[in-house]
């Protein structure tokens, strides 16, 4: 056991760890949590990554983040889900030690950290601000930790709905017309704003927080006074509002997976019966009740659309440098035909009967199988960095 002193008020001890990976089985933290609106998605996500990750080849390790933003150990999913006792744990900003640390807070003495466990690698399953934006992944690029999923430019422009219109505008991806305010813009000046919107696009019309998912904050505005709503509600999400065009829609997804080369899987449909795919019809609705949503895979669409689709999903995926995962949300408009990107969740929901799995299942991966790739997927893009040169000799 060696000890080593991080400053005058903390140290922690490091125990012998096996080194030698290749005689037990990886190691994988699963990430879950968070403080985001979507705190609740990500704990049903993360219990059916846990349930289906292979034990004989995986041993698992929770790492939860209450709605404070407090890491936790131990018993996680009791003390997120049911208000159980579990012990705070840090990772480290230290490639050097790629272990899991439990924290002892003391009244009179300095806190203290001791190792967890090493770990191998990270599933982060976080949804939302604080885990699928940037924040945490680079926690684990500054960590030296391999994870699933894409890097930090890539989560950060993959969860800010407008920096993410901006890019695909600039790769010639179809987007509809939309417009960006401020919660301070929307305070100062409201009949302005309305005035605005209702001259650029026509009802009805949708209002999101830019930075959130799982369509939460979201609203469908058929009027001014929807309008109105609609912004206010958003603010209390997010600073920053997008106001997008609404089209007479069919909503479909593709599910992506990879780094370098991503493939697509089959093209999925979802048909709501509220009047968008809302957060109740995603997360609450009871099968056979009035809120379900229709979920058909693969969409019925000609093989032209299909293949147009399949193939705006990999060039938007690749446009914002995402890896290992994501599921690309596009419209079709009724009306027109008229094909349209809506945006890319590089953290979607990850429970069994999720799109993002159900895809893939229907494309030929299994749900275990597919949780094996995107974890060789994040072995393997943690290699390539790691050959990459880290100091220059100017002799």
């Amino acid at each position: 056991m060696r000890i080593r002193s991080l400053s005058p008020h903390y140290s922690f001890l490091i125990p012998s760890l096996d080194m030698d990976k290749k005689k037990r089985k990886i190691r994988v933290g699963v990430i879950f949590g968070g403080r985001s609106g979507e705190h609740e998605v990500s704990l049903m996500s993360a219990r059916s990554v846990m349930d289906a990750l292979d034990r004989e080849k995986y041993e698992v390790v929770p790492v939860g983040i209450d709605k404070n933003g407090r890491w936790l150990t131990g018993d996680v999913m009791g003390a997120l889900a049911e208000g159980l006792q579990a012990s705070p744990a840090a990772l480290l900003p230290d490639p050097q030690l790629s272990a899991l640390m439990q924290v002892e807070m003391r009244e009179t003495q300095p806190a203290s950290l001791s190792a967890v466990t090493e770990l191998d690698v990270i599933f982060p399953v976080l949804h939302g601000p604080y885990g699928e934006d940037g924040t945490v992944q680079g926690l684990l690029e500054l960590a030296g930790l391999p994870y699933v999923g894409a890097g930090v430019v890539g989560s950060a422009v993959g969860m800010d709905k407008a920096i993410f219109k901006n890019v695909m505008a600039a790769n010639g991806i179809p987007i509809l017309p939309w417009k960006l305010y401020t919660s301070k813009d929307w305070t100062k000046r409201p009949s302005a704003i309305l005035d605005e919107i209702e001259a650029a696009l026509t009802y009805p019309v949708f209002v999101k927080p830019a930075n959130l998912g799982s369509s939460v904050g979201i609203s469908k505005c058929d009027s001014r006074d929807d309008l109105a709503v609609g912004i206010s509600q958003a603010a209390g999400y997010d600073r920053r509002i997008v106001v997008e065009q609404g089209v007479n829609a069919r909503e479909l997804e593709v599910s992506v997976m990879g780094n370098e080369d991503p493939i697509a899987s089959v093209v999925g449909e979802i048909r709501p019966r509220r009047e968008f795919y809302d957060y109740v019809a995603k997360y609450m609705a009871e099968p056979g009740s009035e809120d379900e949503s229709e979920l058909i895979i693969p969409a019925d669409l000609a093989a032209v659309a299909s293949s147009k689709v399949r193939h705006l999903a990999v060039q938007a995926y690749k446009a914002i440098d995402c890896a290992g995962l994501g599921r690309v949300d596009l419209i079709m408009d009724r009306d027109t035909g008229a094909i349209y990107m809506n945006e890319i969740n590089t953290i979607p929901g990850f429970t069994r009967i999720s799109m993002y799995p159900k895809l893939w299942e229907a494309s030929g991966v299994s749900y275990p199988e597919l949780l094996d790739r995107l974890v060789a997927l994040a072995m393997e893009r943690y290699d390539d960095k790691s050959n990459l040169r880290t100091s220059f000799d100017v002799s």
